[in-house]
């Protein structure tokens, strides 16, 4: 009865309320983790015991069933088939995630105020084949690796121990972010950039990170909290929308798109706060000096570079940061072929692997391809930017400024199938604004094979390099 009323206090369902008590939760829990004593296996057990605890009590029982599948799935190939066992890990995981998702709908859910392990069981999807990837890198000779295959390989397989700490440890468990087996190994054993002797140097402080990240969360949670009444998603079936006029429609597509992203913004920094309390956050010192502690493997959003990003290439590395790496490093580049140059192939498989790895919804799969032709569009834009030669700065400001203005368009314009998941309203939205966050990329991307930059250009800045 407590918890009803309190659900109400704060508008949200009772299992919104009890996933995110939870999911402060693992802020101390992840604090604690640094008091553990009996060296790096008692930390492992506490890593795994303690998130499928809180896994537990924010989904119930079945979420842990849920997350054996893929954990097993994916050691079994690793023991078994080392060879094989990251493409095998990858089509089982990835199956039983897209299985997962069909079998929820979790999308429909959440919008009505459900909660599911399913957002959980994304993560644990990206930890489970980054693992046996890696262990099947192990195998591999060294100078045909990419500097990430050498960093993360696995030279020898994790303990079942080690396997389940790193796969349910609750700093990253409910929305990531996403890490390496390899880092979580040395800060659990206090080595490589965690030990106490590295250049003299102790592993810094992280309470003036976490406060940081705190602050950030409420600012974000109070913003979100303040816009989404006055910018509902439910507008977009409002006949009052459909009277408007264009200006005021695409304004509104905006303005949703900008609302919506709070909230991640306010869930990614409480994730921030957990990883850097916890000490794994923690990824090397600046060259300043004094030097500066970094805290970037806890981050997963800027913010203020998504909100003021100059072109649509740069979203994937200030937006869900770290799941854009995994990406970036297990498919998009194992997809180039040796010797030649990433296409627009690669940017689409990875954009729909992307969508698949969200959900099955109409609006994700839109979305996710809509978004590679926005960042081959930016491109387009930004090849021109290059040619221009520096006697004509204004022209290349203006192109500066037009890449801009495009990603700012294109972003909302497409976040709103992200947003409203289903084919009808995803069409109708887009419809209402005559199309135009699609119709602009293509013409971009089609002008780009008419408009060439001027060869000599391009040649003086590679000998420029």
């Amino acid at each position: 009865m407590e918890m009803e009323s309190m659900a109400a206090a704060i508008g949200v369902s009772v299992a919104v309320l009890r996933f995110l008590l939870c999911f402060a939760a693992t802020i101390p829990v992840s604090f604690l983790w640094r008091l553990v004593p009996g060296g790096p296996p008692a930390k492992h057990l506490y890593a795994a015991v303690s998130g499928a605890l809180l896994s537990y009590l924010a989904f119930g029982f079945s979420s842990n069933l849920h997350f054996l599948v893929p954990m097993l799935a994916g050691y079994a190939a690793m023991v078994l088939y080392r060879r094989r066992c990251g493409l095998i890990t990858f089509v089982l995981a990835m199956g039983y995630l897209i299985g997962c998702h069909v079998y929820y709908m979790s999308g429909d859910a959440w919008k009505e105020g459900g909660i599911d392990s399913t957002g959980a069981l994304m993560v644990l999807t990206l930890k489970v084949i980054s693992c046996a990837i890696n262990y099947n890198d192990g195998i591999l000779k060294e100078e045909n690796l990419r500097e990430a295959q050498k960093k993360n390989r696995l030279l020898k397989l994790p303990s079942l121990i080690e396997y389940f700490g790193y796969c349910l440890c609750c700093g990253s468990h409910f929305s990531g972010p996403v890490y390496e087996m390899k880092d979580y190994l040395e800060w659990t054993e206090g080595k490589g950039i965690w030990t106490h002797s590295e250049k003299g140097r102790s592993p810094p402080s992280p309470y003036g990170a976490t406060i940081r990240a705190l602050l950030q969360a409420a600012l974000c949670m109070g913003l979100y909290l303040y816009l989404v009444p006055q910018f509902p998603l439910s507008r977009f079936n409002d006949p009052l929308y459909q009277e408007w006029g264009f200006w005021k429609r695409l304004s509104y597509q905006y303005m949703s798109g900008f609302t919506a992203r709070w909230k991640y913004y306010f869930i990614w920094s409480i994730s921030e706060a957990s990883i850097i309390i916890s000490g794994l956050g923690f990824s090397g010192w600046t060259d300043s000096s004094p030097p500066k502690p970094k805290w970037d493997r806890a981050k997963n959003v800027d913010i203020l570079g998504v909100e003021l990003a100059k072109s649509s290439v740069v979203l994937p590395l200030m937006w869900n940061i770290q799941v854009s790496t995994w990406l970036r490093h297990y498919v998009y580049e194992r997809l180039i072929q040796s010797g030649k140059k990433p296409g627009f192939f690669q940017l689409l498989a990875t954009q729909t692997v992307s969508a698949v790895w969200h959900g099955l919804y109409p609006g994700y799969i839109m979305f996710f391809v809509q978004s590679a032709v926005m960042i081959a569009g930016s491109r387009a834009i930004y090849r021109w930017q290059q040619a221009i030669p520096p006697s004509m700065a204004l022209v290349k400001k203006l192109l500066v400024f037009l890449n801009f203005a495009y990603t700012l368009l294109v972003l909302n314009y497409s976040c709103v199938g992200f947003m409203v998941l289903s084919l009808r309203e995803t069409l109708a939205a887009y419809g209402s604004v005559h199309y135009i966050g699609t119709i602009i990329p293509i013409v971009l991307i089609l002008l780009s094979h008419v408009i060439k930059p001027a060869k000599p250009a391009r040649s003086k800045a590679r000998k420029e390099q």
